[in-house]
């Protein structure tokens, strides 16, 4: 049971792109499985010690099998969080933001830089194969917004 969840979880029905974890390694690291972030994430998921830690004693951050097992506990933890608050499944949108800020999501408040990453990890989840070309109007001006993302439960 608790794998078809998980399947559920990392496969969205009606997608045709990359899966969730793929996804989620790609936009972390490229797949670099030696990469270290700027506060000492670890592993191609960029991983807190704390929080791999809290899965395994293991310190095989390279070892790409190793990494994603200790990424679908963590997932799935905060999946179930997620799944208490909204009684729902995440989007990828916010499949994302629990993986990058759980806390903002949770909150249903998702900072402006947040969603920004939150976006492109949906896009590339959610992309066809087909590229889009973009192409600016003539004297037209980018329409920003300021703020915040909110969540609403559905």
């Amino acid at each position: 049971m608790r794998t078809l969840a998980l399947l559920f979880v990392l496969c969205p029905m009606m997608s045709f792109g990359m899966d969730r974890l793929a996804a989620l390694s790609m936009i972390e690291t490229g797949n670099n499985d030696r990469m270290v972030g700027r506060a000492g994430e670890i592993s191609r998921y960029q991983i807190l010690k704390r929080e791999w830690r809290s899965v395994t004693s293991s310190t095989r951050y390279t070892d790409p099998e190793t990494a994603k097992a200790v990424t679908l506990a963590l997932i799935d933890r905060r999946v179930k969080s997620f799944q208490q608050v909204y009684n729902r499944q995440p989007t990828n949108f916010e499949f994302y933001a629990l993986w990058n800020a759980p806390g903002q999501v949770l909150n249903g408040r998702v900072s402006r830089v947040v969603a920004e990453r939150c976006q492109r990890y949906s896009n590339l989840v959610e992309w066809k194969g087909k590229p889009t070309p973009v192409v600016a109007k003539a004297n037209a001006k980018p329409k920003l917004s300021t703020g915040a993302v909110m969540l609403a439960a559905q």
